[in-house]
């Protein structure tokens, strides 16, 4: 079960490579999939009881579940168009749920604990009335309301303590802040992401750095902006600048084309990002976001490349400082100015890291790994309802 959002991002990346990985181990996988591109076309009203309890999508994921008795259903983006009443349905046939936890919704109306531009955790174990007086979901009032009721309601029938049977975090740092909470850390259980390796690294001619992701203000595009404007002024000879390729798309893309011109190089194909990857000497996450995990970073291990990355959330975890990467302070721009002057000038420091990065790849982030990881996960799922999680 994924709720697709409308730009193509990291969770919709994650339900597909997940959902392959399953097919091509021989399971029988069928996927329900509603998209937020459908949402222009319903009312406001129609929305906001949507992500109360989606009633078209419970009678429809019933419908399916009569034709193919699933022994798990695994719950990716339930927002807005499944909504928790999933796990109701699910409880009521017996069939254990699975839910990746591959953001911080259920805690925070916003996603993200992140408010102005820094980390905000003023909801964590609250009532999120903060999050409607301040317009965190969508800069609205009116949709923070309905998320924040959405959370109420649940938290108050039990949906997210009684109905799922197991939540996967991403991350130690992730699973922390769900038992933070209240919810149950018997069944919080962690599970990185994984990608597929395209080809083994060569270490050689690589150089400048790589920012991927969505141009938004929370994956710290201004502090990176900063950081190389501080560089500028402190050095002059054009030949030692450090060159950054940009590759996204997002509400900061003009400011993106203006500061980085030739080198701003929009939405490419999964190819052409290993491409760009393959050639680089390290790459950029300066999110001031707290990340549950760090896809691209671990899409940057894949390659042999080390990466440079705000020093929180999932990032603090996934990076050992200099070992596979730098971390730098959250949002200060300065301090990554100081990080990517180091970077550049110990060349061969930074393709030794990339070369660790890319063992603990093979160690930590494969395809065959996650598959093991995962199957524990669900057989455990199924053991647990066949238990008698769900009562009476």
């Amino acid at each position: 079960m994924h709720n697709s959002y409308r730009r193509r991002g990291g969770e919709d990346i994650v339900a597909e490579t997940e959902i392959e990985l399953l097919l091509n181990r021989g399971h029988d996988v069928i996927c329900y999939r509603p998209s937020n591109v459908d949402i222009k076309e319903m009312s406001k009203g129609a929305l906001a009881m949507s992500s109360l309890w989606a009633q078209k999508s419970v009678n429809e994921i019933g419908r399916m579940c009569d034709s193919f008795s699933p022994d798990v259903i695994h719950a990716h983006n339930t927002f807005p168009l499944i909504s928790p009443a999933l796990y109701w349905l699910a409880a009521k046939r017996r069939v254990p749920v699975v839910q990746t936890l591959h953001n911080f919704r259920l805690l925070c109306p916003q996603a993200m604990f992140l408010r102005d531009g820094k980390t905000c955790e003023d909801c964590l174990a609250k009532i999120p009335w903060r999050a409607v007086t301040r317009k965190c979901y969508r800069e609205s009032a009116m949709q923070s309301g309905v998320v924040a009721s959405m959370l109420m309601l649940h938290r108050a029938i039990g949906s997210y303590r009684d109905k799922v049977t197991s939540y996967i975090a991403l991350s130690e740092f992730s699973r922390a802040k769900f038992i933070a909470g209240g919810f149950p850390s018997n069944r919080i259980h962690v599970k990185p992401n994984f990608v597929r390796s395209a080809r083994q690294p060569n270490w050689d001619a690589r150089q400048g750095g790589l920012f991927v992701g969505r141009l938004s203000e929370e994956k710290g595009l201004h502090v990176l902006i900063d950081a190389l404007a501080k560089i500028e002024k402190l050095e002059t000879n054009q030949d030692s600048a450090i060159g950054i390729r940009v590759v996204g798309s997002g509400p900061l893309e003009d400011t993106v084309k203006s500061v980085f011109r030739q080198n701003s190089l929009g939405q490419m194909t999964s190819v052409e990002v290993i491409d760009l990857f393959h050639s680089s000497l390290f790459s950029i996450v300066p999110s001031t976001c707290y990340e549950t995990f760090g896809l691209v970073a671990v899409e940057a291990f894949s390659c042999g490349v080390p990466v440079i990355a705000s020093a929180h959330g999932g990032l603090g975890e996934l990076i050992t400082n200099g070992v596979t990467g730098l971390l730098f302070k959250p949002g200060d721009a300065q301090d990554l100015a100081t990080k990517l002057i180091w970077a550049r000038d110990h060349p061969l420091e930074m393709r030794k890291m990339g070369k660790a990065a890319y063992a603990q790849y093979l160690n930590k982030y494969t395809a065959g790994e996650n598959y093991n990881m995962l199957l524990a996960i669900y057989n455990n799922a199924i053991a647990t309802t066949q238990g008698g999680i769900y009562g009476n």
